[in-house]
């Protein structure tokens, strides 16, 4: 099996399951295992022992190991992560809590600000100042540096973020001041803002070191360990990790700057509905991705995910921009909401049934796991309802108990409302099913799409057991179950390119433009980035995509422009203002004629070539075979219990149709076909969900 093939593994740490992917040329073959939050390494060894061994293979057979993680986001979400300390410019102490001074919510008086991840008796200032051109106006004062070095020692810090005033112009203070503490204090971790975020936009750029600092002891201790148990186990293949950007990039980058893979796990999700999106010829895609602790909702127009530069981690508000902390970094642009399988249901104290964002996560679970979860999950709600087969969860490795369930639900939610455990388990269904629906409006109203106009992916353990219901409250006509639709973000991984992108700032007037210095700064910024991304392409060409982050003179934000790849000369700012001025109409209707334009920063990806799965054809619909068994269903727009078709997806050859309501179970997960949608099995394997005519 294994003779001359490519071996390739993919891993998936979730908050609730670790997903593991193994591909050996044409053969894939697929685990899910529980994830062990204090050792997350443990659950990735152990599933590719079990998936190795399912291959008849060897690790050292392995060529190529890729890794996703959510570790990163659930360590900001819970605050697990390292006793931080902030070092300033003096004056700039509390730069985290005064942020852009505007408020999420403006008539709300008690609105409710995620709190900093370094308190403010561990943020401290030292003088020293450089100008906006990059000028030293006061020289940086190391004994005073040096002085800071045992109140960090007394307080216990672990991990240090430096961010002075225009480090994105000069980095030199910053340097000096991270040299200090790292001779003063061997084994720290410093984090300075001029490597993470080189950008302009103080509270941003002092933000993201410091979530870089809180998670870095965490991720490098976690990555040093994998890498020791890797090479221990004979592994001898390139290690990838992948980034919120949806590219991938090498364990060394990865530890350095762990705040790149805060939305890892859900980057590969994207990319997976991206692939989708290609090989069925489907231009505008709303991806649903839906696993044990959260749920990620994802616009994709022509193939291509949208893309952002600044990421919200720990909301306050759930779909208020400017509630969370913001981490300035490239990022596949979604909304994420916590519902997903192991999110908890209460009554709260209007007596309204709600669902999360609290999880039960993999440990103790959701009650039926039988491993002391005392509290009903929306996994518990599915299994009363009669969705999920309790004997064939995760592939048969986990034993469900339906009884436990309907004890949690009578407990925490039937009982206050005097509802039966079937009717509880309903409602919960229905609210998250709603919660869910509610973010996938919300964000394409905000992109100024019409949500209903989008084909739905769904995906993730828990998204098919869902998504007809979603569709139907957003008004979807159709719904499509990809193959390994359990672990597809671990195989959205496996198709990632090699890929890194450095964003710097320098100010610059297009009535001013030195087209020397920004091609030389342009040049040096590629040939960085082409030196991350060129080891791991192994000779495969790299390309590069240039951007300018531009805007008229004296407004707020920025659009970007992409720039030729080549030295920029004097004839191209008459094309660069053209640029600018089309896609500004696009956007609001008019340009400005005459007025003064600026770029704020400059951007260079490198990137190895995605390759897109080719289209499928057509096949010819039939009706299924015989469905292998029933499930007692309780439906609950009706009130009563009912028996509905089971069927196997590996039995479902291309084309089988049925008509819902019905169940189609496999090893990863099971697709819920709600009585307003028929399903057949298209030429790729997918459970492709239609609306049933009116």
């Amino acid at each position: 099996m294994l003779e001359g093939a490519e071996v390739r593994l993919a891993v998936d740490i979730g908050g609730t399951f670790t997903d593991i992917v193994l591909d050996v040329g044409e053969v894939r073959k697929t685990r899910k295992v529980l994830t062990t939050p204090q050792r997350p390494e443990q659950a990735v060894l152990d599933g590719m022992r079990l998936i190795l061994t399912d291959a008849q293979a060897h690790i050292s057979d392995i060529d190529v190991f890729i890794h996703g993680t959510t570790l990163a986001t659930n360590a900001i979400i819970e605050r697990r992560g390292a006793k931080t300390a902030l070092i300033a410019t003096e004056g700039f102490r509390d730069v985290l809590d005064i942020g852009t001074e505007s408020r999420y919510d403006q008539y709300d008086l008690s609105i409710d600000k995620p709190k900093p991840l370094a308190p403010r008796n561990l943020r401290f200032t030292v003088p020293e100042r450089i100008d906006a051109h990059g000028a030293v106006r006061l020289p940086l004062d190391e004994a005073s540096v040096r002085a800071l070095v045992p109140k960090l020692r007394e307080l216990g810090v672990e991990s240090v973020a430096i961010a002075f005033l225009h480090s994105y112009a000069n980095p030199d203070h910053e340097r000096r001041a991270g040299a200090i503490l790292a001779e003063e204090m061997p084994g720290i971790s410093v984090t300075v803002s001029s490597a993470v975020c080189p950008e302009i936009r103080e509270y941003e750029r002092t933000s993201t070191a410091v979530a870089n600092a809180y998670v870095q002891p965490l991720i490098d201790g976690y990555l040093a360990r994998m890498a020791d148990a890797l090479q221990v186990e004979q592994y001898r293949g390139a290690i990838y990790l992948v980034t919120s950007g949806g590219g991938v990039t090498s364990i060394e980058t990865a530890r350095r700057f762990p705040v790149r893979l805060v939305e890892s796990g859900p980057a590969g999700g994207a990319i997976f509905s991206a692939q989708i999106a290609a090989r069925l010829g489907e231009t505008k895609v709303l991806s649903f991705d839906m696993g044990g602790t959260t749920a990620k909702i994802c616009l994709i127009e022509k193939y291509q995910p949208e893309t952002s530069r600044v990421f919200e981690v720990d909301r306050a508000a759930r779909f208020l921009k400017g509630s969370g902390l913001p981490v300035r970094i490239p990022v596949i642009e979604m909304v994420e909401i916590g519902a997903g399988g192991g999110s908890i249901a209460h009554v709260d104290a209007m007596k309204r049934v709600t669902v999360g964002p609290e999880s039960a996560s993999s440990e103790p679970g959701p009650a039926c796991y039988g491993r002391g979860g005392l509290r009903p999950a929306v996994t518990d709600a599915d299994v009363a309802l009669g969705m999920i087969d309790p004997d064939a969860f995760a592939g048969g490795t986990i034993k469900l108990d339906p009884e436990l369930s309907k004890q949690a639900l009578l407990r925490s939610v039937g009982e206050p409302l005097g509802l039966s455990a079937e009717t509880a388990a309903y409602a919960v269904h229905e609210v998250v099913c709603e919660n869910m629906a509610s973010a996938a409006r919300v964000h394409a109203v905000e992109r100024g799409e019409i949500v209903g106009q989008h084909t739905l992916i769904a995906f993730g353990g828990a998204a098919p057991l869902h998504a007809a219901r979603v569709a139907e409250k957003i008004g979807v006509s159709r719904v499509i179950v990809p193959s390994n639709a359990g672990v597809g973000s671990a195989v959205g991984f496996l198709a990632a390119p090699i890929a890194y992108e450095l964003v710097r700032s320098r100010h610059v007037r297009l009535d001013d433009f030195d087209t020397k210095v920004v091609s030389d700064l342009l040049q040096e910024m590629a040939t960085e980035a082409r030196a991350l991304v060129e080891p791991g392409a192994a000779g495969a060409p790299v390309r590069e995509r240039r951007a300018a982050f531009m805007r008229y003179v004296g407004q707020g934000h920025e659009i970007t422009i992409e720039l030729p790849n080549r030295p920029l000369t004097s004839s191209d700012l008459a094309g660069l203002r053209q640029k600018f001025e089309a896609d500004y109409s696009a956007l609001f209707e008019r340009s400005i004629p005459g007025a003064a334009i600026e770029v704020l920063s400059w951007s260079v990806l490198a990137t190895t070539e995605a390759r897109n799965p080719p289209t499928v054809a057509a096949v010819t619909r039939k009706p299924a075979a015989k469905a292998s068994g029933s499930r007692k269903f309780f439906d609950g727009r009706a009130g009563e219990v009912i028996e509905i078709p089971l069927y196997r997806r590996e039995d479902m050859a291309p084309g089988a149709t049925i008509a819902g309501p019905a169940v189609i179970a496999e090893d990863e997960t099971s697709t819920f076909v709600s009585n307003s949608f028929d399903a057949h099995i298209d030429g790729a394997g997918s459970i492709v969900m239609e609306r049933k005519a009116a």
